[in-house]
């Protein structure tokens, strides 16, 4: 009985074999016809996994690209941020009163820095030289009156002792004003025009320059020149080396034009000279 479908079983006469190859032929070329079906499969699976795209990301997947993007491109904070946290608790803005010059014009500002555990303030002798009262405000907000404890004209350094000191006192760390060298970093960190706690930065642009003071016949000697920016204000505020300690107490600023503003060139009293000079213990 034939099998249904299969032709090449009707009869063994001689006209079947041509039939038989015939069909056989077609049998033969289907292969390669099965074959492009299943490469055509293929090939549509493929594209659909390509233009599927990966799968969605979770909310965990995403918070750990995050951090680990802010941990790769976040830059360390700069070495000016250190050296203004360590100077910050010890400065000191004070406000000078000449009683014997009317109106504004009797009124002073400058810096200081606490420099000992007694709370003794180094600033800049002409500060508070023609003050008939002395206001001191610390980092914490502690406001004090204050008397000049000593004084060295020779160096325009003064040290105030104030009569009420904060909670919490913090004396800078002082240091070596002979390692400082043209071309190494300055920081300035005062009180310019009344904007308490401002900071300036630039090098050492030289040593060992005298200044001769506009309001006297007094003439410095061996003064730390910086670039970094000193205004009214900044007066006997600390100079700071990279590693944030006081290298010097900042006197001066030099203008060609005679006015008050800076224009490049601020001078400071190297630490040594300033704690010397004043009565401190050398450091």
């Amino acid at each position: 009985m034939p099998h249904p479908g299969d032709s090449t079983l009707h009869t063994g006469s001689e006209g079947a074999a041509p039939r038989r190859r015939r069909i056989a032929g077609r049998v033969r070329g289907a292969a390669p016809f099965v074959g492009g079906v299943a490469a055509a499969l293929i090939a549509v699976v493929i594209f659909a996994a390509v233009t599927r795209g990966p799968a969605p990301l979770t909310q965990d997947d995403v918070a750990r690209s995050v951090a680990s993007a802010l941990a790769s491109q976040t830059p360390a904070p700069p070495r000016s941020l250190g050296v203004y946290q360590a100077i910050q608790p010890s400065l000191v803005l004070i406000q000078t009163k000449n009683d014997k010059v009317k109106g504004d014009a009797g009124d002073g500002l400058g810096s200081g820095v606490i420099v000992d555990q007694a709370g003794d303030i180094l600033t800049a002798l002409h500060v508070v030289a023609d003050a008939t009262t002395i206001d001191v405000s610390f980092a914490d907000g502690t406001k004090s009156t204050a008397t000049i404890k000593t004084s060295e004209p020779d160096s325009d350094i003064a040290v105030l002792a104030p009569s009420q000191l904060p909670a919490t006192l913090v004396p800078a760390v002082l240091g070596n004003p002979g390692a400082v060298r043209v071309g190494s970093d300055a920081f300035v960190v005062g009180n310019p025009f009344g904007l308490t706690g401002s900071m300036s930065s630039g090098v050492v642009s030289g040593l060992r320059r005298s200044f001769e003071d506009p309001t006297s016949d007094r003439v410095l000697h061996g003064l730390i020149q910086v670039d970094a920016a000193v205004n009214p204000g900044n007066s006997g505020g600390p100079l700071l080396n990279a590693d944030g300690q006081v290298v010097g107490i900042v006197t001066a600023l030099v203008n060609p034009t005679k006015q008050a503003v800076f224009v490049g060139i601020g001078l400071a009293v190297p630490i040594d000279v300033a704690g010397g000079a004043a009565g401190l213990p050398q450091y």
